[in-house]
């Protein structure tokens, strides 16, 4: 059987209705997404096994981005935005939409009006394996987004094309399940398993009071050398 390629996972669909019944996974807690954004990307891709990083070249339009949330997937043909629009109104409020772009990335999948739209419905953020446009616009409205670029191409919207909502989306080497725990700031996204993420935060936590104590260490006059014990 050939193995899927980025972005092919999943099953495609025309959608038939804005009233369509899409999977739905139940909010994290207040105290999860407050903790996934105090200990960042980094640490929760580290504490989690180094697993769920989304290419680096996918990074906040604006630096002061930030975002933590369950994932809702977007999977839509190239050079189209029509399944991101249905997105916005399927999703559920504090949803991270997580988009496909078949692969093109050259194009401006999203702006002002979308990001309007999405912060209006409450939802987390988005996360576009693709440009958008409208940079600057997009940092004044403030409704997180994290792209590959700004793009000032525009995109057209089939309404026979296939797509789907809420199926599982390989982007990069990591595969994203709706429901997963996206996080995401400057340095970068890390999505960590639904299942896993009690375990990962805690371990996150962990990690944090330890590089505290690191940093006591090398104020007090110690070195990196002496304290990861390289000077073997």
């Amino acid at each position: 059987m050939k193995p899927p390629s980025e972005g092919e996972i999943g099953i495609s669909r025309p959608f038939v209705d804005q009233s369509i019944s899409v999977r739905s996974h139940a909010p994290f807690s207040r105290e999860v997404i407050e903790a996934a954004l105090k200990i960042g990307s980094a640490t929760a891709h580290e504490a989690a096994g180094r697993i769920g990083a989304l290419p680096h070249s996918i990074k906040p339009v604006c630096a002061q981005f930030r975002l933590a949330g369950s994932v809702f997937t977007i999977r839509g043909p190239a050079n189209d935005n029509l399944w991101l629009h249905r997105a916005i109104v399927a999703a559920s409020p504090g949803d991270i939409l997580v988009a496909h772009t078949g692969g093109f990335h050259e194009a401006g999948y999203w702006g002002e009006i979308m990001s309007t739209a999405a912060s209006c419905a409450g939802l987390g953020g988005l996360v576009i394996d693709g440009c958008v446009r409208d940079g600057a616009l997009l940092g004044a409205i403030g409704f997180p987004v994290f792209a590959r670029g700004l793009s000032i191409r525009g995109t057209g919207k089939d309404f026979d094309a296939l797509g789907s909502l809420n199926e599982v989306l390989l982007i990069g080497d990591v595969s994203i399940s709706p429901g997963d725990l996206m996080i995401g700031d400057q340095d970068g996204l890390v999505c960590i398993p639904r299942t896993r993420v009690p375990e990962v935060l805690q371990a996150s936590l962990a990690r944090e009071k330890g590089e505290e104590t690191i940093l006591a260490r090398l104020r007090a006059g110690e070195n990196t050398m002496k304290i990861y014990n390289l000077d073997r």
